[in-house]
C-alpha cells in the first residue's frame, strides 16, 4: 500500500496473537514479530472497565521499547470483553473449559462490549487509542456451547470466543462497530493513525 512506502519504521508485532498477525498482514503491512516477554497484565482496581485494554497496552509497549532503535516502530494490544449490567465485568482469557463455558453462558442471549487498545511506540514517539464493538449473541444450547469450546479450545480469546469462528458465524445476532475490533485490532485506526508517523 502507498502509506506503508512511505513509512520510515520497520513495523514490530509485540503479540503472540494468530489473529492479530493475520490482520496486519490482511492490511498489507510487513511486519516482524518481537521477542516474547512474559508481561504482567494486571491493572489497578481503580480504573473504569473500558480503561483497561488501553492501560495494558501501554503496559506492554513499556516493556518492549526499551528495546526499540530508532528505526522501529513497535504496536501492542490488548483486548478485553465486558458482560453484566452496565458492562461492568471484565472477562479476560478462560483458564480452562469450566471458566470458558462460564462465560459464554453468559454471554449468550445477550449483548456485551468488546474494547481493544492499540498503543503505536517508536523512540520519540507514543500514540494510544482505543475502540469497542457492542454484540448481540443468540440464545445458545448448553450442549453447543462445550461442543465448541472441546472443538476450537478458545483458551487464548478474551470472552472465550473468536468471531471468525464458528459461534461467530451461527451465533452473532448483531454488531454495533467494527469486526475487527472485536477480532483483536481496530484495523482502521491502526492504519489512520500509521499516518502521523510518515510526517
Amino acid at each position: 500500500m502507498i502509506l506503508f512506502e512511505k513509512l520510515p519504521f520497520e513495523v514490530i508485532l509485540a503479540s503472540n496473537s494468530p489473529r492479530r498477525r493475520e490482520l496486519l498482514s490482511s492490511l498489507g503491512l510487513s511486519f516482524s514479530i518481537a521477542n516474547d516477554l512474559k508481561i504482567d497484565e494486571s491493572y489497578p482496581e481503580n480504573i473504569s472497565t473500558e480503561e483497561i485494554p488501553l492501560y495494558i497496552a501501554r503496559k506492554k509497549a513499556l516493556a518492549h521499547s526499551p528495546l526499540l532503535t530508532d528505526k522501529q516502530l513497535l504496536i501492542t494490544a490488548d483486548t478485553v470483553v465486558l458482560a453484566g449490567d452496565r458492562f461492568s465485568r471484565v472477562l479476560g482469557k478462560p483458564h480452562d473449559e469450566r471458566q470458558a463455558f462460564e462465560m459464554l453462558e453468559l454471554l449468550s442471549g445477550k449483548i456485551h462490549r468488546v474494547i481493544t487498545g492499540v498503543t503505536l511506540t517508536t523512540k520519540n514517539r507514543q500514540i494510544s487509542f482505543s475502540d469497542k464493538a457492542d454484540v448481540e449473541f443468540m440464545p445458545l444450547p448448553s450442549e453447543e456451547l462445550r461442543e465448541y469450546i472441546a472443538k476450537y479450545q478458545p483458551f487464548d480469546k478474551a470472552g472465550a470466543y473468536g468471531i471468525q469462528e464458528w459461534i461467530g458465524l451461527a451465533g452473532i445476532r448483531s454488531i454495533n462497530g467494527s469486526f475487527y475490533t472485536v477480532m483483536g485490532l481496530p484495523t482502521h485506526l491502526i492504519y489512520d493513525k500509521l499516518r502521523l508517523f510518515c510526517l
